[in-house]
């Protein structure tokens, strides 16, 4: 294939103060240098991206791989609308347009703001995004707003959703790839990667995919002391050491899993499509560096680790019952986390300030060592229903309507221990624990759901839509201390135990909430090239329960959206430039907290009001050079006084003589900008294709709690850019590649967080980086 017949290349641009947000990639060139169609799923059915009056960037097979993305985070940073707060591999939060409370992301905390979907199923959990290796997938497509009226709960703020690439009936087909990097000031990374598609007959067929990753560790645990004022100084043991856990770059990661998937045509109106996809990752160490320790550097003196395994079987049935589509999307979903962390700040600092290492002491009254740990497991289950009918698309009125329900349950097992503690302190049963969390939380939802399209005109279109829903979130199990040590806890238990290794239960509530979402758009298409759109919509997050027993549950929150979009082509087709400027109200925000005890609180803060503009390019300069980018600009500050406080019912209450984050305060999280541009430039060299390419992404500041005493604490984050490099060649069937990720070693924060509340451990602030400088080379073949 000639450079002049190649795929154009996607990504996004800034132009001049124009902010970009739906980059789309398509997999085969149209003739000459014309930009691609491109075709998605978005609206739940095959849709040309053009046609499609949403804000939607999505990045194609092929671009994913230029990119070199291998991961939930290595996607993320090519969308301008979004932004997450990443702890580490499966623990990220993620947030869309600005919609971010800075929460922290705990077990009983509120739902996610952004739905995560694999193909047609939903995989979002409570406590992050599944870290899916990114091999063999056919597109991500992000939607930004609300998409409250065709999924739900969980995508108040947009939805990502991550496309895998289907089994081909009749076609042989295949690949595997290598690869072997380094990482500056780091170890080496390498992993192996394949698919095979196996045409079985004339209506059947299967698609085998399969990975094994070794992430290269850059986070050193440095060796050094620390001494408790009570145990260590005026009790005269000394500081503690973590000889014993100190070693150089050791947040490694090892990544393996595989997708089986089935194709069927039973004849020409009905196929399913049965998929099993798995993953086990392991995580060692850290992924945040303390800077007072040094640059990548910091001192934990406990053991760090996590092991996440999950996997998901999903069925997706598609037929026709006379002229219209019938699809029926269903899956389980289990995830298993075992997770150990070192919580020794807490213990220093409550001890430095408050004198806790007093209380702690073994069977003979003597003080003991009062580093704490936690030993964690968490066992996620989690199915969904999907039905829904569409009638034909080229028809002048259409509709989508169909039904949803999902259970999602979370077995939560959080043990806090010090070694040699006092069995009247322990909790009963479990020596050395101080507190526990053994619970069980369940999220349902019921919905049934519409759209309907009225072509008023051959170029105008009505589209109106509507989400009924039902959502109950229940809480029970123990959480707590002994009764030796508080009067909460053990001590405020009213009936046996009914969750693992709890000694009682002192907790059981639930809450139910019902209403709807809606969605009304006017489309006019100017002609072939040129479409503009309005859109009012809204999108909700259900209410929940607070653990602690003193707190009333926390109330529902709603996003309301007016969008006004383009999306247009210029120039005989070498020009596409999308983009769209909305103005948001989100009401009662649900905001997450650590109060007392270190005790996740969640309240109903206040109002905000968020506008932004979102854009994207696409030239085909020459038929070789591409110029691509995406950004976004968001403006995103409370519209009332967060005094950190609700009245009996849980509104909030926003007239205080010193509010929390007054009128006017920007939201946490999500910078003011964000964007990237990627120049590309395909050739031929002695009969092979080659091409070099060059990335820059960079964001402005950003603060990581909407408080501002915390915020005087933390931090602001720093403004930050990144440049990516690229060249590759094909002989044959084979390619190579080399690439530069973070060609000069920039540091970015990501996250900056503190052990325990700010105000008590605060003066150990964590800063979670971008990975520094990475090198590798990539050899694979398609057969």
């Amino acid at each position: 294939m000639t450079g002049k017949s190649r795929t154009a290349i996607w990504t996004s641009v800034l132009l001049g103060t124009t902010m970009l947000t739906g980059v789309a990639y398509a997999q085969e060139a149209p003739a000459g240098n014309a930009v691609e169609e491109v075709i998605i799923t978005a609206q739940k059915r095959d849709e040309n991206l053009q046609d499609v009056p949403v804000s939607i960037q999505a990045l194609g097979g092929q671009k994913l791989e230029e990119l070199q993305v291998s991961d939930f985070g290595d996607f993320v940073k090519f969308l301008p609308s979004v932004s997450t707060q990443p702890i580490g591999p499966g623990f990220g939060s993620v947030y869309m347009r600005g919609v971010a409370s800075g929460g922290d992301g705990n077990h009983s905390g509120s739902l996610p703001s952004v739905g995560i979907y694999l193909d047609e199923q939903p995989i979002t959990t409570i406590q992050g995004a599944l870290d899916i290796h990114v091999y063999d997938i056919a597109r991500v497509e992000s939607l930004a707003g609300p998409q409250g009226t065709l999924y739900g709960a969980s995508s108040q703020a947009g939805t990502i959703r991550i496309i895998t690439n289907k089994p081909k009936i009749g076609v042989f087909e295949g690949a595997f790839d290598a690869e072997v990097n380094t990482v500056a000031g780091g170890d080496q990374g390498y992993g192996a990667e394949g698919y095979v598609n196996l045409p079985m007959g004339e209506k059947m067929a299967a698609r085998l995919v399969g990975w094994y990753v070794h992430d290269a560790g850059y986070i050193d645990n440095v060796a050094s002391d620390r001494l408790y004022p009570t145990w260590g100084g005026r009790d005269g043991h000394g500081p503690i050491n973590n000889d014993d856990f100190a070693e150089e770059n050791y947040n490694d990661v090892d990544t393996i899993g595989a997708r089986a998937s089935l194709k069927i045509d039973l004849n020409e109106d009905w196929t399913i499509t049965p998929q099993l996809m798995g993953q086990r990752q392991e995580a060692n160490g850290n992924f945040s560096y303390n800077p007072l320790i040094g640059d990548l550097a910091q001192s934990r003196f406990r053991p760090e680790y996590s092991n996440d395994e999950w996997y998901q079987a999903a069925l997706t049935v598609e037929g026709k019952i006379g002229m219209f589509d019938v699809v029926y999307a269903g899956s389980y979903l289990k995830r298993d986390v075992e997770t150990a962390s070192d919580y020794s700040d807490y213990s220093f600092f409550y001890d430095t300030l408050m004198g806790y290492g007093d209380y702690w002491v073994d069977n003979l009254g003597n003080t003991v060592d009062p580093t704490q740990y936690i030993n964690a497991t968490d066992h996620y289950t989690r199915q969904t229903h999907e039905v829904r009918i569409s009638s034909p698309g080229d028809q002048p009125i259409r509709f989508v309507a169909g039904l949803f329900y999902q259970d999602q349950k979370h077995d939560i097992f959080q043990n806090y221990q010090i070694d040699g503690l006092a069995t009247s302190l322990s909790i009963t049963g479990l020596p050395g624990t101080i507190w526990l969390t053994s619970q069980v939380r369940e999220d349902t939802d019921t919905a049934v759901f519409g759209e309907v399209s009225w072509d008023i005109t051959p170029t105008l279109t009505l589209t109106g839509g509507l989400r009924g829903f039902e959502a109950e979130n229940s809480l029970e199990g123990f959480f707590g201390f002994s009764a030796g040590y508080s009067s909460n806890g053990e001590a405020a238990c009213f009936a046996p135990a009914d969750t693992p290794q709890a000694p009682c239960k002192n907790l059981a509530k639930s809450t139910k909430d019902d209403g709807y979402t809606h969605r009304l758009n006017l489309t006019w298409k100017i002609d072939d090239d040129r479409m503009v759109y309005g859109t009012w919509s809204t999108g909700y997050r259900p209410g929940g329960i607070n653990r602690r027993g003193s707190l009333p549950p926390y109330i529902s929150d709603f996003l309301t959206n007016y969008e006004l979009g383009w999306k247009t082509t210029w120039a005989q087709g070498t020009i596409r430039w999308n983009g769209a400027v909305y103005y948001e109200q989100w009401e009662d925000f649900q905001f997450s907290i650590l109060g007392a005890n270190g005790l996740t609180e969640i309240k109903n803060a206040a109002n905000a009001e968020i506008y932004g503009v979102e854009t994207d390019v696409v030239w085909r300069l020459t038929d070789d050079w591409t110029l691509s980018g995406g950004g976004a600009y968001t403006h995103a500050e409370l519209s009332d006084n967060y005094c950190g406080f609700t009245d009996p019912q849980g509104n909030p209450i926003t007239s205080c003589p010193a509010p929390l984050a007054p009128t006017g305060t920007q939201l946490p999280v999500t910078p003011r900008f964000k964007g990237n541009v990627t120049l590309r430039y395909d050739f031929v060299l002695a009969e092979m294709d080659g091409f070099v390419q060059g990335s820059w992404v960079g964001q402005s500041s950003s603060y990581a709690d909407l408080r501002l005493a915390e915020r005087d604490i933390l931090g602001k984050q720093d403004a930050w850019q990144t440049f990516d490099f690229a060249i590759g060649l094909k002989p044959g069937d084979w390619n190579l590649q080399v690439y530069f990720n973070n060609l000069f070693d920039e540091r970015a924060s990501l996250f900056r967080s503190a052990q325990c509340a700010e105000a008590v451990c605060g003066g150990a602030t964590y800063i979670t980086p971008n990975q520094p400088r990475t090198v590798g080379i990539k050899v694979g073949r398609k057969f």
